[in-house]
């Protein structure tokens, strides 16, 4: 008997072993290429616990055998794809329960944002924090990535608009998490079961180490690499949140099953202002500048974006229903800049402006003016929502185009998510620049401005030992001055594959071994997703990238 077939007699949902399905599921958004021995889609909480409870007792019968979740794949580190079993919860978990009173909503983990979106717009209600993936991720993957985007520098992460979890732990049972008073977390502590146990732990390592774990926190705005210890305990406010530890964990910890959002209510009005610069230095004086006006976001991308959006054209026309005549006559005002610049410029930055009441709005979009008249930048605001979407369609298609149209290289995202607070950008961006131009390495470069959070993407031949080579000697040096910087390796793309490695030198022996301890109290049977925040190796991820 093969596994799935063993695996066929315990579950209700379908279990495919076929190459195709196979080759399918050995890949996400990220550089790499790891080979799963079955693809499970669970119907039900109870399938997820038996295939909890069958791997726990036959993986000594199969090799590597271990459960990562999935929902849509679009994970650029690698933390998608494993060696055992992969559980997609697109097929079946779909909840959604969406409250317009209470701006709660009940989700299941595979539900996609782009259909939530579709259910919750209208109503004048949103989940803000979304990737720029969004029209492909789907929320199972947003919380366990603990996702940023477009709206972080109001907003924060997704790990603020968690209210509840539920997971299926290593004993096959589900557990519902939220934030608990003092007395709650006494109660959970005198219980008799794993649940009680696991909050004992829990509770006796963050106490015992809570002033190591609170200095051990990234000071930038936003980090999505390690376990977010700094984040559980609040001694002061006698506040206990187990949640906060799932969010960002990478499914390493446990299945999640049916996660409580909360929802905003949407603005009523909008600008978004386009800023064209024509070097790399005057953008960390802009956003120091611009940070005290709480912006709802303020994004940027360079020109290898923009050439690449211009080439394609007619298809990211198509993509937003619109035909390409129509779509580019929307870029007339773009020409005139670029006339006056004397070429296209070298970054764009998009200032958006969200609030309550127009002359909230109209007030901020002055003093932005005022900014920008006295640095003596290009610039224009937009007319409408239309006129500003556009940009937005560039921004967010970005990388699909890198993807899907650059013949004979690959995006090759290993450096992809460094983050260091917007004050150090004017020191750190050189010495960044200078190490992919000693090592010839070209990129795309986009992100988030406001947070100091830039997306690095390059673009490389794979399949030449050469340009591998690369990725490792790179990725020591652009990490080393991250963190040289106090920095993190990834704000919101968290450490998969590709990061893993790096989390000792991100927060130190000690803190590594706290991360180590929590893996062994939650999953002693090393079965969720191994190899992804603890066990991880540079020789592992030199071997498993792929050649396509």
């Amino acid at each position: 008997m093969s596994l799935a077939d063993d695996l066929s007699k315990v579950i209700k949902g379908e279990v495919l072993a076929d190459n195709e399905t196979l080759s399918k599921y050995s890949h996400d958004a990220s550089l790499f290429e790891v080979r799963p021995q079955i693809v499970a889609f669970p119907k039900d909480t109870e399938d997820v616990s038996k295939i909890v409870s069958f791997v726990n007792e036959n993986k000594k019968n199969y090799k590597n055998l271990s459960i990562t979740g999935r929902s849509a794949g679009t994970d650029m580190s690698g933390g998608a794809i494993n060696e055992g079993i992969i559980l997609d919860f697109t097929r079946y978990f779909k909840k959604e329960d969406i409250s317009v009173k209470d701006l709660r909503a009940i989700v299941g983990p595979g539900i996609f944002f782009r259909t939530f979106e579709k259910d919750t717009l209208p109503q004048h209600i949103s989940m803000p924090v979304y990737p720029a993936s969004k029209s492909l991720a789907a929320l199972g993957g947003m919380i366990m990535n603990n996702c940023g985007g477009e709206k972080t520098l109001r907003y924060g992460q997704i790990r603020n608009f968690v209210l509840g979890l539920k997971m299926v732990l290593a004993n096959g049972k589900e557990y519902r998490f939220k934030k608990l008073n003092r007395e709650e977390l006494e109660k959970k502590k005198s219980q008799t079961d794993f649940e009680g146990e696991t909050y004992r732990q829990m509770f006796d390592l963050i106490d015992k180490n809570y002033d190591l774990i609170q200095k051990a926190k990234p000071k930038v705005t936003k980090n999505s690499s390690g376990y977010a210890l700094w984040d559980v305990y609040n001694r002061e406010a006698g506040t206990f949140d187990l949640t906060q530890l799932f969010v960002g964990s990478q499914g390493t910890l446990g299945l999640l099953t049916e996660a409580e959002m909360r929802l905003v209510e949407s603005n009523d009005h909008e600008k978004l202002v386009a800023v064209f610069l024509d070097n790399w230095n005057d953008l960390p004086i802009l956003v120091n500048e611009l940070l005290p006006l709480k912006l709802e976001s303020m994004e940027t991308f360079d020109d290898t974006t923009l050439k690449l959006g211009l080439r394609f054209m007619p298809e990211v026309a198509k993509k937003v229903g619109m035909n390409f005549l129509s779509f580019a006559w929307k870029f007339l005002p773009e020409v005139f800049i670029g006339i006056r610049m004397m070429g296209l410029p070298k970054l764009i930055v998009l200032l958006e402006i969200s609030e309550k009441t127009e002359a909230a709005m109209d007030n901020k979009v002055k003093v932005i003016k005022e900014v920008l008249d006295k640095q003596k930048l290009l610039y224009r605001v937009s007319r409408d929502h239309e006129d500003a979407e556009k940009y937005w369609v560039m921004r967010r298609e970005s990388f699909n185009l890198l993807r899907q149209k650059v013949k004979g290289k690959k995006t090759a995202p290993f450096i992809d998510d460094i983050c260091v607070t917007p004050d150090k950008l004017p020191e750190f961006l050189p010495r960044f620049l200078a190490i992919l131009k000693e090592h010839d390495v070209k990129v795309n470069i986009a992100g988030h401005a406001g947070s100091g959070n830039l997306h690095i993407i390059p673009l490389m031949e794979l399949d030449k030992k050469e340009e591998r080579d690369k990725i490792r000697i790179v990725a020591d040096k652009v990490y080393k001055l991250v963190i040289e910087y106090g920095g993190t390796i990834t704000a919101e793309h968290n450490d998969g594959i590709v990061r893993t490695p790096y989390l000792e030198e991100m927060f130190g022996k000690e803190v590594y071994r706290l991360f180590e301890t929590v893996k062994d109290i939650f999953d002693p049977n090393n079965i969720f997703n191994p190899g992804k925040k603890v066990g991880g190796s540079k020789e592992y991820m030199e071997k498993h990238i792929t050649r396509m």
